[in-house]
């Protein structure tokens, strides 16, 4: 969680509040702000407030909804980390559920963000693995002009960051893709790529899951709620829109690519026993030959012709070496050794 910009009263919820900014209606800074004045600050019919938290309990929900007059339903929506992707409307307001993620360790870590877009405020809400959003505050705070359309265009800068931080993560598993794709098709496959490759189908699947409906809800901010996203946003939406969908399309172009590696690597795996097995069978074929012959000669019996002629036994070992010499040129060009 990032440091809050200023240094507030020590409260049980002062932990969980990240930032609390009161903001002109020209789009300038104004002040930070404790929850406890928000109500103060939105008298001023020329500010709006933007509020970040990072998984507040029950009494810090409470007390927001009691500064912003929130819906029931939307408070008890936030209060829960397991919501799916979606916008909901109560009233004049915006309840708006996306999915977050972050590469740990080499795997996707995956949390929940909760935003308010009221008409004079928005609340960002943090559950999980999520980044800090003062970095887009901060962007958002550099183009006055912009932010002077309200609240809205924060949400833009939010959602433009969530997105942004999903290409980082398709990047690395495009490039752990291509390194795994070298790997099968050398002599270095083993039991980790095969793994890796499991893992790297399941991390996309879940990504995939978390991304794809965000299409849905960017492209209803795109389209609807005139009342809260005035028309001069919407292009700036639209390319969150085509952001997601790129994304989304990287993934599933990646989860194609990954099951074909996985039938590539089966066929690989059975092509490899069936050389084994022609190898094996190939030399069975070479020692069947001089067994059958030479146990003729492990008989114990007195009367064999070959027995009354020295000459015998170099020739049957000479048999012996033109049949097995002949096997071996047959299978040898037949390329079953």
């Amino acid at each position: 969680m990032s440091t809050p910009d200023t240094t507030p009263t020590a409260t049980p919820s002062s932990a969980m509040v990240v930032n609390c900014v009161a903001y002109r209606k020209n789009g300038t800074r104004l002040r930070d702000i404790s929850i406890e004045d928000i109500s103060e600050v939105l008298k001023q019919p020329d500010t709006f407030v933007w509020v970040g938290l990072h998984e507040p309990d029950s009494p810090l929900l409470l007390k927001l909804q009691e500064e912003f007059d929130l819906h029931d339903l939307a408070v008890e929506d936030a209060r829960c980390a397991h919501q799916r992707t979606k916008v909901e409307t109560y009233g004049d307001s915006l309840f708006i559920v996306v999915q977050t993620a972050q590469l740990l360790g080499g795997h996707i870590a995956f949390g929940e963000t909760h935003i308010f877009l009221g008409q004079r405020y928005l609340i960002t809400i943090r559950h999980g693995a999520s980044l800090s959003y003062k970095p887009a505050r901060l962007t958002c705070e550099k183009t006055p002009d912009l932010l002077a359309l309200g609240p809205s265009y924060g949400l833009y800068g939010v959602l433009d960051f969530i997105v942004d931080n999903l290409l980082p993560i398709v990047r690395e598993f495009r490039e752990e893709l291509q390194t795994l794709e070298t790997d099968i098709f050398s002599n270095t496959l083993n039991r980790d790529t095969v793994r890796r490759l499991y893992d790297m189908q399941r991390d996309l699947m879940s990504l995939r899951l978390a991304v794809a409906p965000m299409q849905d809800v960017i492209n209803q901010l795109v389209r609807l709620h005139p009342e809260l996203i005035p028309d001069e946003l919407r292009a700036y939406f639209r390319d969150v829109y085509d952001h997601v969908f790129r994304v989304n399309e990287s993934i599933s172009a990646m989860r194609e690519m990954l099951a074909a590696a996985i039938n590539v690597n089966l066929a690989l795996v059975t092509f490899g026993q069936n050389e084994v097995m022609k190898k094996l069978a190939g030399w069975a074929a070479m020692l069947a030959a001089p067994t059958l012959i030479t146990s003729w000669y492990g008989m114990n019996f007195t009367h064999m012709p070959e027995l009354s002629r020295p000459w015998a036994y170099p020739a049957i070992i000479a048999l012996v070496a033109c049949v097995v010499g002949t096997i071996y040129l047959w299978l040898k060009r037949a390329k079953w050794l």
